[in-house]
């Protein structure tokens, strides 16, 4: 599968890159050659232009209608490259050229990448996956409902479809870190109850702010992320006379800096892709509370499962917040746990890996 001495290294056509695109090129360095279709025609951010890197150029329109004329010029584009990449539904045009012309033109392997649901599951559109994917080399989803819908709403083989996790930076977590390294410090005798919403504002926030009232004055309630649309949640810390007691720092920008310093990390709400900040909180030895929906019993240790919630049920919660609240050793104990499940499944280095060799086996050349 290796090439012979002094032949050019792969090279692979990267079709509207995102997710861990960035990781995954630099860490395979000047082993392949990149060439990368983007919306704007610039590198993402992070990459540099070389000899081994560059944006396409003259690429053929990725919008409009899939007629046989605009499926040809894509089949064209592509025949020059080792491996092509395609991320998303707007680059499901350049798969289904993959699919028509594959065979007549000699294509090369195609692997296709899904990162989140589709809001519109409209036959049209599921049926259109299941053309477009139908000779791809992988089909590669972040979690259990993006697996399942490639399974079942675009009927691809077992085999093809690829679930992979993003992967975390696990070793940067492995350290917990200093009580006054972030903007809020973290003072002696204190507890942290953490969580890190998309929307700091939305209902479940206001659901842990219920459930962390009762808790012992000594614990504190962190609430990273933009400060928005939080009037809700603000009126019930009021209501509840929990001001002092309740901090929104804002973005972070070093996660390892902070979720360390959680006793417990609340997800509210389940992810539409990969819930990778309980992963992060999981790397920190941290114990999290989320509802079970969305694969979550698979994700978090087994220690940890039996502190999951059951959908929206307040009571349940709350009870769970407690109960953790109360025992540190119990806190100590699934947080290693946690830690542990993390480095085994989600390790940044070990996902790298694992794209290596998909990529490399739907090439039949090592890299």
């Amino acid at each position: 599968m290796s090439g012979g001495k002094g032949e050019l290294a792969p090279h692979i056509l990267h079709v509207l890159p995102q997710g861990a695109s960035v990781e995954l090129i630099s860490a395979f360095g000047n082993k392949l050659r990149h060439t990368l279709v983007t919306q704007d025609g610039e590198l993402p951010t992070g990459l540099r232009r070389s000899a081994y890197l560059k944006p396409a150029s003259n690429f053929p329109a990725l919008e409009g209608l899939p007629m046989p004329g605009r499926m040809l010029k894509l089949a064209r584009a592509i025949t020059p490259f080792d491996l092509v990449l395609t991320h998303g539904p707007e680059a499901l045009d350049v798969a289904m050229a993959h699919t028509l012309f594959k065979d007549a033109m000699n294509l090369p392997p195609l692997v296709h990448h899904e990162y989140a649901p589709d809001q519109r599951r409209t036959f049209r559109r599921k049926w259109y996956r299941r053309i477009a994917l139908g000779k791809s080399a992988g089909v590669v989803v972040p979690g259990e409902r993006l697996e399942e819908a490639a399974l079942v709403d675009w009927q691809q083989p077992i085999g093809r479809v690829k679930r992979i996790a993003p992967g975390i930076d696990t070793k940067a977590f492995a350290k917990k870190p200093k009580n006054d390294g972030f903007r809020l410090i973290k003072h002696p005798g204190e507890n942290w109850v953490g969580t890190w919403p998309d929307d700091p504002g939305a209902s479940g926030i206001e659901r842990l702010v219920r459930a962390f009232a009762n808790l012992d004055e000594k614990w504190q309630l962190i609430v990273l992320g933009e400060r928005q649309n939080t009037t809700g949640v603000e009126a019930e810390i009021d209501r509840l006379g929990l001001n002092d007691r309740v901090y929104f720092p804002g973005a972070v920008k070093e996660p390892a800096r902070v979720l360390g310093l959680f006793d417990i990390f609340v997800d509210p709400g389940v992810s539409s892709i990969f819930p990778e900040r309980l992963v992060q909180a999981m790397s920190a030895s941290v114990p999290v509370i989320t509802p079970r929906e969305g694969g979550t019993a698979d994700i978090v240790s087994e220690p940890n499962r039996e502190w999951l919630t059951e959908g929206a049920s307040e009571s349940m919660f709350a009870a769970n917040l407690h109960a953790l609240a109360k025992d540190g050793g119990l806190r100590k104990a699934i947080g290693e746990a946690n830690r542990v499940q993390a480095v085994r499944e989600f390790d940044r280095d070990k996902m790298i890996a694992t794209f290596r060799r998909l990529y490399s086996s739907a090439m039949r050349r090592e890299f």
